[in-house]
């Protein structure tokens, strides 16, 4: 049966390098769509994951940072510090301007923060320093290199030059990558002084956070609270709404592409070796010698095309981040196997459909 199998791949070696070609390229584009999440669910909350704050203090109504809005001002400052349980609380600004480098201009996540504590800042620096004055700025590190800047380079917003101090990491949200300036620089961007979009939280030694949600939102009425824990989850839960449904619409079409393919070639296959099968059934061949040998031979398509696609895919990626620095992949073993084992069971399920062909072949054939 396996040596059957083999010999079949040897028939048509044109046509076994472009199927295995094809189930490569459907292999490699469901891992990249995977890595591709993988990247985006990480890069949009890492900002959040990595702050360390306790609560998060929106507007109310507001739910997220990724396709929500809030604005606070700063006299509520005190109001949520003097809250019992609360130990910090540090104002943050979120504003979309666009940020331009010569020519090029490019919408930015900016978030102003006060400079002098510790929360509110880049989760992570690739390189440079923090924010240190008004006329600083952090860049993530793929929105430089699609801007083609560097640390000591000048950028402009509303016309004010910054210089690029640092260069941020888990920061690249896909679609948009942050940056950060003091709170200062940020209300001056805006042109409304005293702007706030939302403040980070810490509690008291002690305070429990679910506690601490409920006394802010009843001394400071047209606020929000969440915990650390609800916020990642809100977030989260936007990005894959607005995500992951195309994601799974690209992989569909590929399982199914992968799926004709394989039909195709294993139908045309057993047709051209019809005489053969049917004076091995003359022979008395075994009831699941025949369909047993065209699993075997789907399975082995299976996994040359996913061999050859995991051999193709860093290069791949390299060629995709090179041209389109902002997409941020990250590919993990478990994306690894589950594309693996999909590519199995495609092959496996496109060896079923054209076994029905088999059927239709009778041993009398022979003597005609």
């Amino acid at each position: 049966m396996f040596l059957y199998a083999f010999r079949l791949l040897q028939r048509q070696p044109q046509r076994l390098f472009l199927t295995i070609a094809a189930i490569a390229l459907c292999a490699v584009m469901m891992l990249f769509l995977l890595a591709t999440y993988r990247g985006v669910a990480d890069g949009s909350v890492d900002y959040i994951r990595r702050n360390g704050c306790d609560v998060w203090v929106l507007r109310q109504n507001s739910t997220n940072l990724l396709r929500g809005t809030s604005f606070l001002t700063a006299a509520i400052e005190n109001e949520i510090r003097s809250c019992d349980g609360v130990r910090d609380a540090h104002p943050v600004l979120l504003l979309l301007p666009s940020l331009h480098r010569g020519a090029q201009r490019a919408t930015v996540f900016l978030a102003g923060y006060d400079h002098t504590q510790r929360l509110g800042g880049p989760p992570a620096l690739f390189a440079g320093r923090g924010v240190h004055s008004d006329s600083d700025i952090v860049l993530d590190r793929a929105f430089a290199r699609k801007m083609e800047v560097g640390i000591g380079d000048t950028v402009s917003i509303n016309g004010t030059r910054l210089t690029v101090c640092g260069l941020s990491t888990g920061t690249n949200a896909f679609v948009i990558q942050y940056g950060f300036v003091t709170l200062a620089r940020a209300r001056s961007v805006a042109g409304i002084p005293d702007l706030v979009s939302l403040y980070l939280v810490e509690a008291a030694p002690g305070a429990i956070p679910d506690r601490l949600v409920r006394r802010i939102e009843e001394k400071v009425p047209g606020t929000a609270g969440f915990t650390d824990g609800t916020f990642l989850e809100n977030n989260l839960a936007e990005m894959e709404s607005g995500f992951l449904p195309l994601l799974f619409a690209i992989a569909g079409i590929g399982v199914v592409v992968m799926t004709v393919i394989l039909s195709l070639l294993l139908g045309i296959t057993i047709l051209e070796r019809r005489r053969d099968f049917a004076v091995m059934k003359t022979l008395g061949a075994p009831r699941g010698y025949l369909p047993g040998s065209i699993a075997v031979y789907a399975l082995m398509l299976a996994l040359f095309g996913i061999a050859a696609g995991l051999g193709m895919f860093p290069l791949l990626v390299s060629l995709v981040e090179r041209i389109s620095p902002e997409i941020n992949t990250v590919t993990t073993l478990p994306h690894v196997l589950l594309v693996v084992a999909l590519c199995i069971v495609v092959g496996e399920g496109s060896a079923l459909l054209s076994m029905r062909r088999l059927h239709s072949i009778y041993a009398l054939e022979v003597y005609q």
